[in-house]
């Protein structure tokens, strides 16, 4: 059986799409440039010196490589962002100088159907690139909120999706209402059907299983639930559930034996970025997981972050998993949704 990353990649060079790796100047991306080109993963635009990209020793001839800082796409790109920010405030000196910086250049290429997503992070914070796209990419129509997913293999694990879940919010919203979790749920939904192809179950986690406790914390899980059953009234979808009668059939059996969730919950959605961010790391490191992520769910198109720890196999992996999500918005524009 092949892992999901296996399944990303074939899935990407299926339809090959056009990704920026703003980082041109990090080794890291340029050796996952060459194995992405090699592999057929991407059609890939690269920002930085052209000459010392160009003859840096990679197999990077099949590589668009553009100097953001003296591109001939830097005007139309500067009136265009002016036309977005012009109500924030920004000049049309000011969106100019902006293009200086290589993300707002490689959100700006996303932008304008230059490219069809961006990967960047490597050597940027995860606030620098999510402010670049969100301010300029913006969330995808009817999306209330930008959010973040991680997907984690489990291995030698019959729970799941045999052992594989879709965990969220791991990295972007840091205490959510109880309307913008259920948004993070139906998205999270949603991005499971995406990647993975299956049924979406999910379950809305807490310390509390169907009003053992009594407390603020757990109502707004249970508030949760009705808002995302409204939302989306055919979603497989229970809460306030704790972790063991979510993914364990027995524990359920006890504890809700008539949630349609509880027991095969694929989708587990923390209720705080503490316990999601906790939660996947611990299953990562206790349970020796692949963790791929995070990945963005919500904006209008891919745009996705790297860890600063990040290695070029990494890179190659977020890239692939950005052309399933450009593959899957293009699919849904055709289809008027």
């Amino acid at each position: 059986m092949s892992t999901f990353l296996d399944s990303m990649i074939e899935r990407a060079q299926s339809d090959k799409q056009t990704i920026v790796l703003p980082e041109g100047n990090d080794e890291r991306t340029l050796i996952a440039a060459e194995k992405i080109l090699a592999s057929g993963i991407a059609n890939l635009v690269i920002l930085g010196d052209v000459d010392e990209i160009r003859s840096s020793g990679y197999a990077l001839d099949d590589a668009r490589v553009i100097d953001y800082r003296t591109s001939d796409l830097r005007e139309g790109y500067a009136k265009m962002l002016h036309d977005l920010r012009k109500h924030k405030g920004v000049t049309p000196a000011k969106a100019l100088e902006l293009l200086d910086n290589c993300l707002y250049f490689g959100v700006m290429m996303v932008k304008a159907g230059d490219a069809d997503g961006m990967v960047a992070g490597a050597c940027h914070s995860t606030g620098d690139v999510h402010r670049a796209s969100l301010q300029i990419i913006k969330t995808a129509p009817g999306v209330k909120l930008v959010s973040s997913l991680f997907i984690m293999d489990v291995p030698d694990c019959d729970m799941g999706e045999n052992g594989r879940f879709l965990f969220s919010d791991c990295s972007l919203e840091v205490q959510p209402t109880a309307e913008n979790l259920a948004h993070i749920a139906v998205n999270s939904a949603r991005s499971w059907r995406s990647l993975i192809g299956t049924q979406p179950v999910v379950a809305l986690l807490s310390h509390s299983t169907w009003g053992s406790a009594n407390n603020p914390d757990a109502g707004k899980v249970y508030e949760t639930y009705k808002i995302a059953k409204e939302l989306a009234p055919d979603l497989i979808i229970d809460g306030e559930l704790q972790l063991d009668a979510a993914i364990v059939p027995s524990v359920a059996a006890s504890k809700a034996p008539e949630s349609p969730v509880a027991g095969r919950a694929n989708v587990l959605v923390f209720p705080d970025l503490d316990s999601g961010n906790i939660g996947y790391k611990l299953v990562q490191r206790l349970a020796k997981a692949e963790a791929y992520g995070a990945i963005t769910q919500g904006l209008a198109a891919p745009v996705n972050d790297l860890s600063r720890g990040c290695s070029p196999d990494d890179i190659v992996g977020v890239v692939a998993i950005t052309c399933v999500q450009s593959q899957d918005r293009k699919k849904k524009l055709a289809e008027g949704e």
